[in-house]
């Protein structure tokens, strides 16, 4: 198969850090508020116009409370872990690595005893009609590392007595998010925005904060993890007054990528823009033999990180078809078509394509068909090998 002629005008496929928004350049950061305390009056205004963008963006509850904490995603749900957790019985749900991390860090660090781990394999949903909501409820909205996500939030009751804590860094500026039925969710700059690391964000809802002005932990709390004193909530992180020092830099560049997705049309907009991605691929596998999800309900595939399998059927023994993949990722980025597209780590052998938001889907289209070269080129030297 000969070398295909087009290639994507931007190669970053990325799923964290993800692609900058079309258009980006260093340019764009050129009025970051840079050598100053965040603390400062125009400090704390950045840092609330990004809660503020974000809060209108994503349509949420005038009762939720929105924060810029430390550590990323991963910094926000383990302060929502260990802050809240404890207070009732726990049901953790995994179906890829994230969701496995929270039942580690919630079984092995925090120590609580009355845990159920709610498992399936990658590219499978657990049952999600075996959660019981008189507890709380930790789950990831979009498993990054399977391409699984669930499929809308129908399995949540209203009335239910625990907490749900929504992991959803993958999803949020992808999804519709049912707010009303997530009293704790999570998610980072550098995903569907394409920003820059080390920022998460962290949504509370009215019953999210009950518990924490009712509920004391009985473990110590890294003062990063702090949201509460003198028994009620700490106002400050709620309004930009943040608990550490953020990256001014990394600030201004989300209030660029919130201002870009104001300018397309919104929510609506970047959701139908991940959504276009997905079907240029779901497309592309449809009319392959060689290829197909790695989630196996097309209901709960993701439209962001897109992951996908080798097929059973090629015609290789089980070495190679276990190394195909990393072979195809390695080729698309040593000529320069598609970089970090390998199957996470801990993940199948197999690819994963970040559809969010930031990238084009005219780059996805040109995308194929170097994926259909560089899957003939690796058979065919498996093949004489």
């Amino acid at each position: 198969m000969s070398m295909p002629h087009t290639r994507p005008g931007n190669p970053n496929f990325s799923s964290g850090p993800c692609a900058k928004r079309p258009g980006w350049t260093p340019s764009a950061l050129a009025g970051a508020f840079l050598g100053r305390s965040h603390r400062s009056t125009e400090g704390k205004a950045r840092l609330a116009e990004v809660i503020d963008r974000h809060r209108t963006l994503l349509r949420l509850p005038d009762d939720y409370r929105l924060a810029i904490v430390p550590a990323s995603d991963t910094g926000a749900m383990e302060m929502a872990m260990w802050t809240m957790l404890g207070a009732r019985g726990v049901d953790m749900l995994a179906w890829e690595s994230f969701g496995a991390g929270w039942v580690s860090d919630v079984t092995n660090q925090l120590k609580l005893q009355d845990v159920r781990a709610l498992k399936a394999e990658y590219g499978l949903l657990p049952d999600l009609g075996q959660v019981d909501f008189d507890r709380d409820v930790v789950f990831t909205w979009n498993g990054t590392t399977s391409g699984v996500r669930v499929p809308n939030g129908d399995w949540i009751p209203a009335d239910r007595k625990g907490l749900t804590f929504c992991d959803a860094t993958s999803a949020v500026f992808a999804m519709e998010l049912p707010w009303e039925k997530l009293d704790i969710a999570t998610w980072s700059w550098q995903k569907v925005l394409g920003g820059e690391a080390a920022h998460g964000m962290l949504v509370l809802s009215p019953r999210a904060v009950e518990r924490l002005e009712s509920f004391v932990p009985p473990r110590p709390l890294p003062k990063i993890f702090r949201l509460t004193k003198g028994g009620k909530l700490e106002e400050g992180p709620f309004k930009g007054l943040t608990i550490n020092t953020p990256s001014m830099l990394a600030v201004e560049d989300c209030i660029d990528a919130l201002k870009w997705a104001e300018s397309i049309g919104g929510l609506d907009a970047l959701i139908a823009r991940c959504n276009a991605n997905f079907k240029v691929i779901d497309q592309w596998v449809a009319a392959r033999d060689w290829v197909d999800f790695l989630a196996k309900d097309p209901v709960t595939r993701s439209c962001t990180s897109i992951c996908l399998a080798l097929s059973d059927d090629v015609p290789l023994d089980a070495a190679a078809l276990a190394a195909a993949p990393k072979r195809i990722a390695q080729r698309l980025d040593d000529v320069g078509v598609a970089y970090d597209i390998g199957a996470y780590r801990d993940a199948p052998p197999g690819l994963r394509i970040w559809g969010g938001a930031t990238v084009e889907s005219a780059d996805m289209a040109a995308l194929t068909p170097w994926l259909d070269w560089a899957y003939a080129e690796i058979f065919e030297t498996a093949a004489a090998d």
